[in-house]
């Protein structure tokens, strides 16, 4: 049964292919590297829509009724011990939906793993209760893990989301760990998702590294306007309500097409409307502003934490939208800026804290919202 909920714009989680937009091509590319047992990496900016895509795969009938699915997000972890804990909870709590004799079997399975078993005191329910300080042997912990992956009655595919952290663990030769089980894997399938492109790069195309051309590679692009534009007003007219192809042309250019903003102000947007009614641009612009502005206690805070020479070279960037040759003499001119050693130093350090993002030769604020507000209030301000 299609789950109905009373807003259509999505902003947590997957619920249906009903409110799920296009993604067709990218759909069918991925379901079928899935069933023909290929491994995958799918790289774009966080918020473009990842995860969703491999959730509405995932809920492919094909891929529902013939494998078990794992999806675990691994961007907190800065360790393997901390890697192992996330991978063998999930896994843990993904099987204890199935039955408790799926959870006893983990355990039984995974003997290193075996004082995370627990029994909760109200329900009676198996439970994984372990401290990350008590994977006292995560190598031996990860190999028993695929193990039993291996011997699944059904096929598994596990999705590791920004997998590029693996690179930043302290421990010697984690790639090489991971690369030689995860090879020796016949029954899992794996799809990699990364949101920092250039490190991504550097793991599945770099001669020197283990996962070498281990697997093909997606890179999501922004869902097209034509696309969105059916999806928007579908749902609008569903629901009895109008907007105008112009209102949804230019929310979908000032965001640059990135789902999660997009979905986030069509949300509001259609929570304004009663049935009957039409959006204007003039509500519309009115409705990005306040929504922009529900962040600028946080965004003030993210400011704070700059240099000087961090804050103008973002100011720089903000103003700009998308930014190229920024240690040109013209843009340093242009902007105010020091020099440009001192342009690179901080470009990277704000690349470093996520602050930036870098497509091919050109920079953009990380955050779509944040880099408006920025717009708004150091640069000459935004509007639909």
């Amino acid at each position: 049964m299609i789950a109905k909920i009373k807003n259509p714009f999505v902003v947590n989680g997957y619920v249906s292919e009903v409110y799920f937009c296009d993604r067709e091509s990218e759909t069918a590319e991925l379901t079928g590297a899935l069933r023909n047992e290929r491994n995958m990496v799918v790289v774009s900016p966080r918020r473009m829509g990842k995860t969703g895509l491999i959730e509405h795969c995932f809920h492919q009938k094909e891929i529902e009724r013939g494998y078990y699915t794992f999806f675990i997000d691994i961007y907190a972890t800065g360790s393997l011990k901390e890697f192992v804990f996330i991978l063998g909870k999930h896994i843990f709590t993904t099987l204890k939906s199935k039955g408790r004799k799926f959870a006893e079997h983990f355990f039984s399975a995974i003997s290193s793993l075996r004082p995370a078993f627990k029994l909760d005191p109200v329900s009676g329910q198996p439970v994984f209760d372990i401290g990350i300080g008590e994977i006292r042997q995560p190598l031996l912990s990860l190999e028993e893990i695929f193990k039993y992956l291996e011997s699944a009655d059904k096929r598994c595919i596990v999705a590791i989301d920004e997998f590029q952290q693996i690179a930043k663990y302290p421990e010697k030769n984690v790639e090489a760990v991971l690369r030689t089980y995860i090879q020796q894997c016949k029954n899992t399938t794996f799809v990699f998702c990364g949101s920092q492109h250039h490190m991504m790069q550097n793991i599945f195309f770099s001669a020197s590294r283990p996962f070498y051309q281990s697997a093909s590679y997606m890179n999501l692009e922004p869902i097209g306007l034509e696309p969105y534009r059916k999806f928007v007003q579908n749902h609008f007219n569903k629901a009895g309500k109008k907007i105008s192809d112009e209102c949804i042309t230019r929310v979908y250019n000032l965001l640059d097409g990135h789902t999660w903003y997009i979905q986030a102000v069509f949300n509001r947007l259609y929570e304004q409307l009663d049935s009957g009614e039409e959006m204007s641009v003039t509500i519309a612009d009115f409705v990005l502003h306040m929504t922009v502005e529900s962040n600028r206690t946080v965004y003030q805070s993210m400011v704070s934490m700059l240099s000087e020479r961090q804050k103008e070279i973002l100011f720089a960037i903000a103003k700009e939208g998308k930014a190229s040759g920024i240690t040109s003499a013209e843009f340093i001119r242009k902007h105010g800026l020091y020099s440009p050693s001192s342009v690179q130093s901080s470009v990277k350090q704000l690349l470093e804290k996520e602050f930036i993002t870098k497509e091919e030769n050109s920079y953009q604020i990380y955050d779509r919202f944040f880099g408006l507000w920025l717009a708004k209030t150091y640069g000459t301000g935004y509007s639909l």
